[in-house]
């Protein structure tokens, strides 16, 4: 018995059509009935962070990771469509992945990470 991954993330949105809209167009994320879309199997990170910790900006409460499979093909995409993104080659970690952010309309950060393939 226990929890076997992560069943929905809900939030709060000044304009819930518009930006559930956004997330489909630009992420993929939400686009079929209920907001809902399959995933990979994959590791998930649940991690709190101190209040005053700058990983992300203090004055959200929290910030999405989304695990993505192609990051310099969602990146390329994603400045297409004029939406700012962010790297830092200190954030990519050997063994571990690759990161990049952005934010979404309302300023809600997102972390995009693509997990580092394991050696064969």
């Amino acid at each position: 018995m226990g929890v076997t991954g992560i069943g929905g993330l809900f939030f709060r949105a000044k304009d819930p059509e518009g930006i559930r809209s956004w997330y489909v167009e630009h992420l993929g994320v939400g686009s079929v009935p209920y907001g809902s879309w399959e995933t990979q199997a994959g590791p998930s990170v649940f991690s709190p962070f101190a209040v005053d910790a700058d990983y992300f900006p203090t004055d959200r409460p929290w910030m999405f990771n989304l695990r993505v499979d192609d990051i310099d093909a969602l990146i390329a995409t994603l400045h297409a469509a004029g939406i700012a993104v962010i790297t830092n080659p200190e954030w990519d970690m050997p063994g571990f992945g690759r990161f990049a952010r952005i934010h979404d309309p309302e300023g809600n950060p997102i972390e995009l990470w693509q997990p580092e393939e394991p050696e064969c």
